[in-house]
């Protein structure tokens, strides 16, 4: 249960998307998928926190199924505030921060966004200033809409996404939260080479397209401006999904509505898994393979006009649904692309948004320039 408180490459052209604080990070987000316990042995690689961007966007590259994701306000110096949730994020990957109670913290990774309000202060046009407007099928309040900072937490043990958002709140008082939640990916199946992506809880492979060498990720996800070199536009969303409804239909309609088969994840337009989507191929009747609705149309980057955006999708068990994840380098990326969604996605009407918002994911940092030094200055 989630606890509220408070040019295009031809890649790019694919498409499928303290005891008190502890308390309070770890109440009612028990995993909705379990990862097998041999797999929680295994070895994990540490995921450096520092570099030119931070960990948790394209790296790790295989992404770890566990997550906890906090939206928060700041009430304090902003400066002040990044460089001391830096300070913690390098105690924490490192296993000496007290809050993980001696667990391990394997391949943990935090990444931080900071909201429009706080980024207008800095530079009143610059990258990161412009909220996302509402959409179709939104049901959302004003305390899950928007917000100053967010926190993405990841890691491969289930126990430590949770103890570390606790020991970020313990060391930034700060912080006022919003609201979280918590996310799972289940077993990943292959695509091509060495990307992989999960099934989510419509049993369809999500992310099947995406961004991955540098020469893409710097076409589709980091911002090269200025003060913002190395950071990108995130962006968050809350899908609540019927999934009793979408169930009801038979398989090759929950296929048409995706677009893709439902075993294979190839597209409805033929090929296997990783083959494009061929938008123009017709059946012998002279109709679309891939419907005219079908997800995988409506969010194609090619009719969008837009690079592909990198997505970091996680399941929830309450409310039962997606936590949707973006990073790109320009927000319209998203917004063109949920524009042609809402015009004929058949499946929005499955979805109700009910929290929503978009963060500058902060350019990376060091130990001589703490996180968010670049755009807020130093402390």
């Amino acid at each position: 249960m989630a606890n509220e408180t408070g040019g295009i490459s031809r890649r790019s052209l694919l498409t499928s998307g303290g005891i008190a604080a502890l308390g309070t990070a770890l109440a009612g987000c028990a995993p909705g998928e379990q990862v097998g316990p041999d797999r929680v042995a295994d070895a994990v690689r540490p995921v450096a926190p520092m570099g030119e961007h931070q960990a948790g966007i394209s790296r790790p590259a295989a992404v770890q199924p566990h997550l906890i994701l906090g939206v928060h306000d700041v009430d304090g110096d902003p400066a002040s505030v990044l460089a001391r949730i830096g300070e913690s994020i390098v105690r924490l990957t490192s296993g000496e921060h007290p809050a993980l109670a001696g667990i391990a913290p394997g391949d943990l990774s935090m990444t931080v966004g900071v909201g429009p309000r706080l980024m207008r202060q800095v530079d009143a046009d610059g990258p990161g200033t412009e909220p996302l407007p509402a959409f179709p099928r939104e049901d959302v309040d004003e305390r899950h809409r928007g917000g100053d900072l967010v926190i993405q937490v990841c890691a491969s043990d289930p126990l430590v996404p949770a103890l570390a958002l606790a020991g970020v709140i313990d060391d930034v008082p700060e912080l006022v939260e919003r609201w979280r939640q918590c996310g799972t990916r289940g077993p990943s199946v292959e695509v091509h080479g060495t990307h992989s992506a999960p099934r989510n809880v419509l049993g369809f492979v999500d992310g099947i397209a995406a961004p991955l060498t540098d020469d893409e990720l710097a076409e589709s996800v980091w911002i090269r401006h200025r003060a913002t070199a190395g950071a990108s536009i995130l962006v968050v969303r809350r899908m609540e999904i019927d999934l009793a409804a979408f169930r009801r239909l038979p398989v090759a309609g929950q296929e048409g509505v995706i677009g893709r088969e439902r075993a294979s994840s190839a597209p409805l337009s033929g090929g296997e898994i990783g083959d494009d989507v061929d938008l123009q191929a017709k059946s012998p009747d002279g109709s679309y393979m891939i419907p005219v609705d079908a997800h995988v149309r409506r969010a194609h980057p090619r009719p969008a006009g837009v690079p592909l955006m990198l997505r970091r999708s996680y399941s929830m068990d309450d409310p039962l649904g997606l936590l949707f994840v973006s990073y790109q380098a320009e927000l319209r990326t998203f917004t063109q692309t949920m524009e042609r969604m809402s015009e004929s996605d058949a499946l929005l009407d499955f979805t109700r948004t009910t929290a929503t918002g978009t963060f500058l994911a902060l350019p990376g940092f060091d130990a001589q320039h703490p996180l968010g030094s670049t755009i807020f200055g130093a402390s």
